[in-house]
């Protein structure tokens, strides 16, 4: 037999939100689509994207427009499907890592969804790591204090601790200080556009000849990793939306939120990279570049409030994982469930600062295998969503919440085939594209592989079997009526 059907408790109304992975019914649905601005504007709040910009101008040579046109272009395609996707949110109310059951088969999205989780924790570890090198470099530029194993463990243990509080919360604490944080970061950043407007280079910058169009391709994939990375969370955060909440503002609205942060971050770094080109190789310290290209007086409130964003960021995450630590069987409340993040980015930071030394190098290879990790489930999701989009019933929210015989998504015994070969043939493909410090696959060296193409190859490998294999047959009760609450209008996305 399945387990308990949706709950209609009404989420608390105080501090923590205790609303986990069952579907929010309608009376909840409060929520309005530019919550979601602030959202994805903090999603992009990380220094990392300069030293991102820097390794697009000496790594991949490329000059100040064609830093623009990838900055552009990534965050265009990333968070789109970001957006497009959000939209399942408002259709089912519900997380994507629980949406995907209805992909999947309520057994099958065990497999996709572990991996999800595990790439999860690679990203929290890299952007803990990330905050506490901030912390390190605002200590040594303020007080002289130089960073050791003492220091490292304690910035860590403080900056892995308050994301764990501010993600226990929850939606609505999210949603405070996301609206904060996008206004303060907003002013320090133009300060250093400012100040790097001013003292600049300028002629050496446009100066510099253009790369070739297969590194601009390559530029493209390593930017946009970061924001597929997002994909699976996106309905997440649209889960509160009513259902006629249009879906081209969601979208619209997701775009332009992550831009108006990458853009002029990436491109910032491809500035910075003219006159300081060591900021691409600082293999061990991504954030003590900031004290020699900004003065003091600069580089100090910025790097506080690109810690408070980067916070945020692991934050986000974080509370995305907690979904799908439930999703996966962990019996434990969503804000409880997010301790499992917490602790493993813990260990992994403690590990990355310790011992380990290249961390821009594993930075990029994490999010490559990151981006076609994530690909492969972006495919057959994004085909389900088509399927569903003109269906009266899109998602039941019973069927969701039953993980046993009588689930309508159980499919063949709990798996949807269809979707699990589409999966692991493309999961299987992208990794043959993929090269990275320590895995070369047997096709790294084909265009698709060399252009850094991997993670697009996988989508499209994925989407292609899913829509051209059988449709699945749902085990939709012979009792259960059409439900027409589901029903939203094909205009309204």
């Amino acid at each position: 037999m399945g387990t308990s059907t949706a709950s209609t408790t009404p989420e608390t109304e105080g501090a923590v939100e205790t609303r986990g992975i069952e579907p929010v019914p309608d009376n909840e649905r409060q929520g309005r689509v530019r919550e979601l601005f602030p959202t994805w504007v903090a999603a992009n709040i990380s220094v990392l994207l300069l030293t991102m910009g820097a390794s697009l101008v000496v790594n991949n040579g490329l000059n100040f427009w064609q830093v623009l046109l990838v900055a552009g272009i990534a965050a265009t395609i990333a968070f789109g499907m970001v957006g497009v996707l959000s939209v399942s949110g408002k259709w089912g109310g519900a997380p994507g890592a629980m949406l995907s059951r209805a992909a999947f088969g309520v057994r099958g999205n065990y497999f996709p969804g572990a991996i999800l989780w595990v790439a999860r924790f690679g990203w929290e570890t890299i952007n803990a790591v990330t905050g506490a090198y901030a912390v390190l470099t605002v200590l040594n530029l303020l007080f002289g204090i130089k960073s050791n194993n003492v220091l490292v463990v304690v910035t860590l243990l403080a900056f892995v601790a308050v994301t764990y509080l501010v993600s226990g919360l929850g939606r609505k604490a999210l949603n405070i200080c996301n609206k904060y944080s996008t206004y303060l970061f907003g002013l320090f950043s133009i300060m250093v556009l400012v100040y790097l407007i001013v003292t600049m280079d300028w002629s050496a910058i446009f100066a510099k000849k253009a790369g070739t169009t297969a590194m601009v391709i390559a530029g493209v994939g390593t930017i946009a990793a970061g924001g597929i990375s997002w994909v699976p969370t996106g309905p997440d955060f649209a889960r509160y939306l009513p259902h006629s909440a249009s879906g081209k503002k969601i979208v619209g609205t997701t775009v332009s939120g992550a831009a108006l942060v990458l853009l002029p971050m990436v491109l910032m770094g491809g500035v910075m990279a003219v006159s300081s080109p060591k900021l691409a190789g600082q293999n061990t310290d991504p954030m003590s570049f900031l004290g020699t290209i900004l003065p003091t007086w600069l580089a100090i409130p910025y790097l506080i409030t690109a810690l408070v964003g980067m916070v945020l960021i692991n934050s986000l995450s974080m509370y995305s994982a907690g979904f799908t630590a439930q999703t996966m069987g962990v019996k434990l409340p969503r804000a409880l469930a997010v301790s499992i993040n917490a602790v493993i980015s813990l260990v992994g930071g403690l590990f990355m600062m310790l011992v380990a030394k290249d961390f821009i190098g594993q930075f990029i290879a994490f999010l490559t295998l990151l981006a076609v990790s994530f690909s492969a489930w972006i495919g057959v999701y994004g085909v389900d969503m088509a399927r569903r989009r003109k269906r009266a019933v899109r998602y039941d929210a019973d069927g969701l919440m039953d993980t046993g015989r009588t689930s309508r998504y159980w499919y063949v015994g709990g798996f949807c085939w269809q979707a699990m070969t589409a999966w692991a043939v493309a999961l299987a493909s992208g990794l043959c594209f993929t090269k990275v410090q320590w895995f070369t696959g047997p096709l790294a060296t084909t265009w698709i592989g060399e252009n850094g193409l991997g993670w697009a190859a996988t989508i499209a490998i994925s989407a292609l079997v899913f829509a051209v294999l059988p449709a699945a047959r749902e085990n939709a009760p012979a009792d259960a009526p059409e439900q027409a609450a589901d029903e939203v209008p094909a205009q309204a996305g």
